[in-house]
């Protein structure tokens, strides 16, 4: 049997209301960033898809991954990462669909 010496009031941790708020915005914010990541990814491979490229078109197929894209990097900057070189260079973001989002 193991004893555990009695905690003192200031090894005590409370949990308020607030904090556990904010535990829970900060998992759904990740939660969202996550599910946008993955449909960016996925939009991105539908453009690199002949079937799909044949089926829709391009342009449509250019459309849906610029806003996918762009609802990716809105996300990424609620949660306050900013810089998004990485993750162009990461998912191998087309310059067709950066220009549609203003990139130059």
């Amino acid at each position: 049997m193991a004893l555990r010496p009695p905690q003192t009031p200031s090894t005590f941790r409370f949990e308020t209301g607030a904090s556990s708020l904010d535990q829970e915005i900060a998992g759904e914010k990740a939660g969202a960033l996550g599910r946008m990541g993955r449909a960016a990814e996925a939009a991105l491979a539908r453009l690199n898809d002949p079937e799909a490229l044949e089926q829709e078109g391009r342009e449509a197929l250019l459309k849906a991954a610029a806003q996918a894209v762009w609802a990716f990097f809105i996300q990424r900057e609620a949660v306050g990462l900013r810089g998004h070189d990485a993750i162009i260079r990461d998912f191998g973001i087309p310059r067709a669909v950066l220009v549609r989002l203003g990139a130059r």
